[in-house]
Formats: C-alpha cells, structure tokens, sequence
C-alpha cells in the first residue's frame, strides 16, 4: 500500500536529514511545552512587628529558600518594622497577653515589663546563639528571598523608604500580594 501522495514526485519527499532534523524540532517544542517549573512557591504576609513575631516568617522564609524555594514576603502594618533598618534593632516583647509568658498578667501590666520580658527574650537569643533579625534578613535577601514592604502601609505610617533594609521591594499593593499567593504552592499569614 503506497502513502505517497498522488502528485507528489520521489523528488519532493523529505531526506532523511531533513526529517532528523524536524523530529528534533518537534521534540524540542515539546519539551519546552511540557516541560514543568519545578520551582516550588510560598508566600508568606507578615502583620506584626514584634520580637517574637519577626523570627517566624524570616525562619520560614530562609529555611524554604535554602529547600529550593521562590519566597515571597509581604510585610504589612506593624510587620514593616521587621524591614526598617532601626526599628528592626529595637523590636519590644509584649508580656500581656501571652499566656506563655512566665509573669502573670497582672505583673505584666506593670510600667516597664515589657522591657524586661524583651531583654529576657533577647538574652534568651543571645545565649542560644540565635541568629538576629538583621541576620536573617541578609541571609534571606542573600537566598533569594523577595522580602516585600506594603505601599498603603509605608504611606498610611509615614515611613521613609530609604529607612528599610538594601534588597526590600516597595511600592507593592494588595493586589500583587494576592496574586502572589494565588500563583503559591504554600501561603502562609504570619
């Protein structure tokens, strides 16, 4: 049973190189079509600027960075203190209202607690050999990290872009945060 067509002459078909040549393009084409990113994401917003809310979403963020993958970090409200150079240094402990905190919270409402839960914390840190804030920063920003700062947050606060750390993002809304955890394989609200 010939397949040639019926006005196709022996002429007119393909030569083997020619067609080696266009199976490799083919195949080609579809790799770059199937092939799949295996770039895992996780994307994480972080609301708060306390000392013992910071470390969660650097841990996290580094930690899955060094596991391979593309992080994002949107830090709104009081979380932009975690970026802001100074602020970041000077983070406060809040001794009420956490019930794990060894003081009672009758004690904790006293004048000045939070500055001795937040040295104890710190000397906890320092002790352990934790790394610091700015640490996990640079480390983060060094992995690749996309740490984040929220437009409406820098101008609702009043905070100077220029104060957060070399390598933030600013100028990012709500709607490229959505977007972000929409296209994550991992979101997280810290």
């Amino acid at each position: 049973m010939s397949t040639d067509t019926p006005n196709a002459s022996p002429d007119d078909a393909p030569s083997r190189a020619e067609l080696a040549a266009r199976v490799d393009e083919l195949e080609e084409a579809l790799a770059e079509a199937t092939s799949e990113d295996d770039t895992k994401k996780m994307s994480i917003i972080a609301t708060k600027g306390t000392l013992d809310m910071a470390y969660p979403p650097l841990i996290l963020a580094s930690t899955a960075a060094a596991f391979g993958y593309d992080v994002t970090v949107f830090h709104t409200f009081w979380g932009l203190d975690i970026l802001h150079e100074e602020r970041s240094k000077n983070l406060k402990l809040s001794s009420v209202g956490n019930p794990n905190m060894p003081v009672p919270n009758a004690v904790a409402a006293l004048p000045g607690m939070d500055r001795v839960t937040t040295r104890m914390m710190e000397k906890k840190i320092e002790d352990n050999d934790t790394a610091s804030i700015e640490e996990l920063i640079e480390t983060s920003l060094e992995m690749g990290v996309e740490f984040q700062a929220c437009q409406m947050t820098i101008d609702l606060m009043d905070y100077d872009e220029d104060d957060f750390y070399d390598g933030v993002t600013t100028g990012v809304g709500a709607a490229t945060a959505l977007q972000d955890m929409a296209d994550s394989d991992i979101q997280l609200l810290v």
